[in-house]
């Protein structure tokens, strides 16, 4: 059954709006692609989600897992693995009088809660050093706090979240920001200092402690990503394949030629006009597994019985929208809704998926098929200016 997915999205109220620049010379030759594929994943029952493979090595040895059905996600920051994906030993973060630091990521359809540890992190040619990561799962710190429970339902397992781990490679480089840095009621709560596993409080995060976008700590190529997916048949196909590319400008292969850039705001998002009405709150993410907006504006499509949260008209139905960068750049995107009941039986890979999304509107992942798609992270320069930016 496909799920809604909007990783990532609540976080970006608290992120920071500017960062050192990097260097963004010309070709490196480091080898700088990474094979995705969207099918059915580890569980063999994704639906519209992309998959890459990540290695995570015990920092300065050559102790190292590379782990696949990582869910490639550019609605959040930050790598997250399973802990029943992980063998090695990795070491745990601590923060201040030496209590681990534990995490609680909520999204909208739960939350992820476990470990910061700390791991170099391999993709491609590319690795970035001493990255904090989270590690999902209960087994070390089983008591979750009331005020991470109360987000919903706990995403520990494969089954639960349809993956072995999510890469998430927004456009900001640590996943909560400045907000977290701070003591007291403005603290958004994401981070824990637990002295014993069921003893767990809020606490002060430093940026350089947050759980971080590793693209953003690779030596080279760190000032964004491209992803480059083909066009899906209409009607669906069992799977599809594509690259992840990193850095923007920075070799022959990440160019931005024609694309046109569209700069987000400081919650990081762009605004969609749709049918006559404005959406402030847009964003593209590519680990949502379908285009996501209010059905009443789209004269009614009708949901589907079985795909909770999808529309499901009778005969496939076009629509155009314009997306409009904080730059005052805008884009006309036309999209298609199909019967997602007709095909998620049968195919992973599906471009007409649509569902809905009261108050925002969410291009996930059928918005980027057949498209190159770049994300830029912020405060980084690139040949299409300084980040954070999505361009196509």
């Amino acid at each position: 059954m496909p799920r809604l997915l909007f990783l990532g999205s609540l976080l970006l109220i608290a992120q920071a709006t500017s960062s050192p620049q990097c260097d963004n010379s010309s070709a490196n030759g480091t080898v700088n692609t990474a094979p995705i594929v969207v099918n059915g994943g580890p569980t063999n029952n994704s639906f519209n989600e992309p998959f890459t493979s990540v290695t995570v090595c015990v920092p300065g040895t050559s102790n190292c897992q590379t782990i696949g059905g990582i869910l490639v996600d550019t609605g959040s920051s930050g790598l997250r693995v399973l802990s029943s994906a992980l063998t090695l030993p990795l070491p745990q973060q601590t923060g201040a009088g030496g209590a681990p630091v534990v995490e609680c990521l909520p999204f909208v359809d739960g939350f992820t809660w476990g470990p910061v540890s700390i791991a170099d992190v391999q993709m491609a040619g590319e690795r970035a050093a001493s990255v904090p990561i989270q590690v999902i799962g209960l087994d070390t710190f089983g008591t979750v706090p009331s005020g991470c429970s109360s987000q919903g339902p706990a995403e520990e397992t494969q089954i639960d979240l349809v993956a072995n781990g999510v890469l998430g490679i927004g456009s900001f480089i640590q996943d909560c920001g400045r907000g977290c840095t701070l003591t007291g009621s403005s603290n958004p709560a994401l981070y824990y200092a637990c002295p014993t596993p069921t003893s767990c409080q809020v606490t002060a995060q430093p940026l350089a402690n947050q759980v971080q976008n590793p693209v953003a700590l690779f030596s080279s190529d760190n000032n964004g990503v491209a992803i480059q997916l083909p066009a899906v048949a209409a009607g669906g196909q069992p799977s599809v394949a594509g690259t992840l590319i990193f850095g923007i400008g920075t070799q022959s292969n990440n160019a931005l030629g024609s694309a046109r850039v569209l700069t987000l705001n400081s919650r990081g998002n762009i605004t969609t006009t749709f049918n006559g009405q404005s959406y402030p709150n847009s964003f593209v993410d590519s680990g949502s597994n379908g285009i996501f907006f209010l059905d009443s504006a789209a004269s009614g499509l009708p949901e589907c019985k079985s795909s909770t949260g999808f529309y499901c008209p009778p005969t496939t139905r076009t629509f155009s929208a314009t997306q409009v960068g904080a730059n005052g750049v805008s884009v006309a995107v036309t999209f298609a809704a199909g019967n997602v009941d007709a095909a998620n039986s049968t195919f992973s890979a599906f471009g007409e998926a649509t569902g809905r999304n009261p108050g925002s509107f969410d291009w996930g992942l059928p918005f980027l098929y057949g498209r190159t798609f770049f994300s830029a992270i912020e405060g980084r320069s690139t040949p299409g200016g300084v980040g954070p930016y999505w361009a196509y």
